[in-house]
């Protein structure tokens, strides 16, 4: 069984055709089965060539290997999940998430940095050992790096042939959060950038072993950490969570930080992005060290609508692996208006099938390597909302006012315009900032259903 997610389960399975190593020069990435723009593979192969940046490629590598097998909170030992890559054409991304849920990792390779042929393009899962990752932190110098992405003769005549089995745990929170980073980052901006020996400055001068969030605000050429947030920081929740861009400050070029606008509210996620030499380094941080991805509700709305996906269907079946989509495009191939364009893309973030770039401000194609249907099916609080609708639990008293009966008692939902509000535990403790409740997805799914009726 080839990269397929069980589905009632909780494990994943890999089947590799040789380990991947780092051998005479030559960086062999064995590949699993994935998803290409001429339909689905056992061992795709994607690239081969030259890496012009082998040094900073390798340690780059290395932190994210070392992101995927970290539990940030509450430290135990974990399975390791195997890096998701995805070549699109002009680039090769690699993505991993922590065991935490916490911490999103992503390695953008870019044309600079490649010199080679492509393939195919498209996504799989790629080997990480043990003995690769020895190999990978021994690469220095200036030297360039042979690399093969998939099976090759050149591969073959390195490797020692066995065929690798893996199957390990892949927790219902952890399909949740990497759809919710996409639709989240997809709302920030760029808030601060530093050059290089000023990003080396300043993420060697964060306090460690900090847990509590602090702020990064902009002060002249680099950031000022502060305990409170102001108009223009930046959240920082848990800076050790950035440790693994420190083995690459010899290499840093510039640091770039990404967030949404901040006032006085909560903690809230932040994107760090290192710039390499021909690559970026990126990591996305939940809104607090304890707090994975998982339950800040991004994806609800989206998830929640039959139009969107219904046009999400549509819209997916036009993205051919582009390294940048282009949501107007898009919208002239697929005959839909721009606004429906663009939730389409959101819904298809939510199921994995498209990964968002802060640097570039544009999602990318890639398809991840599990069943798209399970995000949904695994949101609990998306499911007790239907369960409410389904029960006859929510009935409007006005035009901008539900009452749903749950639990025993009742609770109010009140629409202002884009603003929602709910007399239930839930929203006094977040306030809409970890996604609606159950109660306010209830009573949009019935007045959105309400609103479709009366149209016809």
């Amino acid at each position: 069984m080839a990269s397929s997610a069980v589905a009632a389960g909780v494990a994943q399975s890999y089947t590799y055709a040789r380990p991947s190593g780092l051998e005479e020069g030559l960086l062999g990435l064995s590949t699993s089965g994935g998803t290409t723009s001429s339909g689905a593979q056992a061992h795709p192969r994607f690239f081969s060539g030259v890496l012009t940046q082998a040094a900073p490629a390798a340690a780059a590598m290395l932190g994210l290997a070392d992101v995927a097998q970290t539990r940030y909170f509450q430290p135990r030992p974990t399975a390791f999940r195997d890096p998701v890559v995805t070549c699109n054409g002009d680039r090769i991304r690699m993505e991993s998430f922590s065991a935490c849920g916490g911490v999103y990792a992503r390695l953008d390779v870019l044309e600079p940095a490649l010199d080679g042929e492509v393939h195919e393009r498209g996504t799989t899962n790629v080997d990480v050992n043990g003995p690769l990752r020895e190999a990978l932190a021994r690469v220095g110098g200036s030297d360039p790096l042979h690399l093969a992405v998939g099976a090759e003769e050149l591969a073959v005549t390195t490797m020692d042939g066995a065929v690798v089995e893996k199957k390990v745990p892949l927790p219902d929170r952890w399909l949740r959060g990497f759809a919710e980073v996409q639709v989240i980052t997809a709302g920030f901006d760029l808030r601060g950038e530093l050059k290089g020996p000023d990003a080396v400055r300043f993420l060697r001068s964060l306090p460690r072993g900090s847990r509590g969030a602090l702020w990064a605000v902009p002060a002249g050429r680099t950031l000022r950490v502060t305990s409170r947030p102001a108009p223009g920081a930046v959240c920082l929740a848990g800076p050790d969570r950035l440790r693994t861009m420190l083995p690459l400050l010899r290499f840093a070029r510039a640091m770039r930080v990404y967030g949404p606008a901040v006032g006085g509210g909560g903690p809230v996620a932040s994107v760090w992005e290192l710039e390499l030499p021909g690559m970026r380094y990126v990591l996305t941080l939940s809104p607090e060290h304890s707090r994975g991805f998982s339950g800040e509700g991004a994806v609800l709305d989206a998830l929640s609508t039959d139009e969107a996906a219904g046009d999400a269907d549509l819209v997916g079946a036009l993205l051919s692996f582009e390294p940048r989509v282009e949501p107007d495009l898009l919208a002239e191939r697929s005959g839909l208006t721009p606004e429906r364009t663009k939730a389409a893309l959101v819904q298809l973030g939510t199921s994995g099938r498209v990964g968002f770039d802060t640097a570039e401000a544009a999602f990318f194609h890639r398809e991840l390597p599990y069943d798209p249907a399970r995000v949904a099916g695994l949101n609990p609080r998306l499911r007790s909302a239907r369960a409410l609708v389904e029960d006859g639990a929510v009935r409007f008293t006005g035009d901008d006012t539900a009452i749903v009966l749950s639990n025993g008692g009742e609770r109010q939902v009140r629409f202002d315009g884009d603003r929602v509000t709910c007399t239930c535990p839930w929203w006094f403790d977040h306030r809409g900032e970890r996604g609606p409740c159950k109660h306010v997805l209830a009573a949009r799914i019935v007045r959105r259903e309400a609103t479709v009726e009366a149209g016809r």
